[in-house]
């Protein structure tokens, strides 16, 4: 069995993540294709990962790819988690990931409206949920594109409330509105549009599908071909990597994980004592790259890319992460973690080193600071998952 070691994994992650010198992506297209997929649950990130990849890009370039060419595309893909793809790649997600999770989420949903009262049995909450979802549908047709909240004046049943955690001091009684869209978009009848507002906006309008991508999408692949698809392009950018970490990376059951693995013919290596996986043919040392450093947002895709994260994140991960593993802004060094950074009310990007890396290093990383503050022009970013490091850099 081959074995690939932590240095040689770091050159791997510098060079396929686009972030080593010379290695770099062309456009934000081509940036989410290497990680697969963006992370977009928070919005700053999509604009911030690919300036990380892109020489030169703005956050004009990427919404012209979102929103006029339409290249990328927002969804909720792996784990429930909404993630911005290349396009064509869309129905992939779709059949690999997001159908299970759309089957689920409804089972889910009728059993919180038979909760809240609307009908007698499952059944009836059943019809009802289709019900509304047509009606939305169609008025969302008729609008071209609309709000949650235009969408509710459409349709009234959309402003029902269900009874969550009865009982429980965190109990609430949210409307309907949000379950009924997410449910509309993980089953890939409706897209997340423009924001409303900045970029930094976590809110969009809706469009329908047929509407957005007037061509339609790619044919839809069969789900265990999805799987594989999808497993083939993970093994492609974060390979090595073990079966646990494309089970969590993915959502998947540990047996659809063994079965996309075999459909690869994924090679066995040793990563120092774990057994990884890479594609046939890729056990060869990569290519060296040039010392590089740089700073990524939260939840960018590349610290969320493995659930072992001990060989690039070494004893930092009380600083760098959430109580809920969502990582916060981070500095990277040649393939591993090096520190964190944020921003105070004033704009400017403060960072805090963790290792200690030499002079040439601290050297970059002080050039590279530097240049995010002049990019972001004085606009803050404030992570919607705060890691401990990221508050107290922004303090003050």
């Amino acid at each position: 069995m081959v074995r690939i070691g932590i240095e040689e994994r770091r050159t791997r992650l510098g060079r396929r993540h686009r972030l080593a010198a010379g290695c770099q992506a062309a456009d934000p297209v081509e940036a989410a294709a290497a990680m697969v997929a963006l992370h977009a649950t928070d919005p700053a990130t999509v604009h911030l990962s690919v300036a990380a990849r892109v020489p030169g890009s703005d956050v004009a370039g990427t919404e012209r790819a979102l929103y006029d060419d339409r290249s990328l595309i927002r969804m909720l893909g792996m784990r429930r988690t909404v993630f911005v793809v290349p396009t064509p790649f869309a129905p992939v997600v779709q059949a690999a990931c997001t159908d299970d999770i759309a089957v689920k989420q409804r089972k889910l949903l009728v059993k919180h409206l038979g909760e809240a009262g609307v009908a007698e049995d499952a059944d009836g909450c059943g019809r009802w949920l289709a019900a509304v979802e047509e009606s939305t549908a169609t008025a969302l047709a008729l609008r071209g594109s609309a709000t949650a909240q235009e969408l509710s004046a459409d349709e009234p049943r959309l402003r029902t409330r269900l009874n969550m955690a009865t009982g429980k001091s965190y109990a609430a009684q949210p409307y309907v509105t949000s379950r009924v869209l997410f449910q509309l978009s993980a089953e890939g009848r409706i897209v997340r549009g423009r924001p409303l507002g900045t970029w930094l906006s976590g809110q969009h309008q809706w469009s329908p599908a047929a509407d957005w991508l007037p061509d339609g999408p790619a044919d839809k692949p069969a789900a265990e071909e999805a799987r594989e698809l999808l497993a083939r392009a993970w093994l492609t950018s974060f390979g090595p990597g073990t079966a646990a970490d494309l089970q969590w990376w993915a959502g998947w059951t540990l047996g659809q994980t063994k079965k996309a693995l075999a459909a690869v013919e994924a090679v066995a290596v040793d990563l120092d004592g774990q057994i990884g996986y890479v594609l046939p043919g890729d056990e060869a040392p990569e290519v060296p790259v040039d010392p590089w450093v740089a700073f990524l947002p939260g939840l960018d895709p590349t610290p969320m890319g493995w659930k072992d994260r001990d060989w690039y994140l070494g004893p930092h991960k009380s600083k760098l992460f959430d109580t809920t593993g969502n990582v916060g802004p981070t500095i990277w060094s040649n393939g591993q973690i090096i520190g964190g950074w944020g921003q105070p009310e004033s704009g400017e990007v403060r960072f805090q080193l963790l290792e200690d890396v030499g002079s040439d290093i601290t050297a970059m990383i002080e050039a590279e600071a530097e240049r995010w503050t002049a990019w972001l022009a004085g606009v803050r970013v404030t992570p919607r998952f705060r890691s401990p490091l990221e508050k107290l850099l922004s303090q003050g």
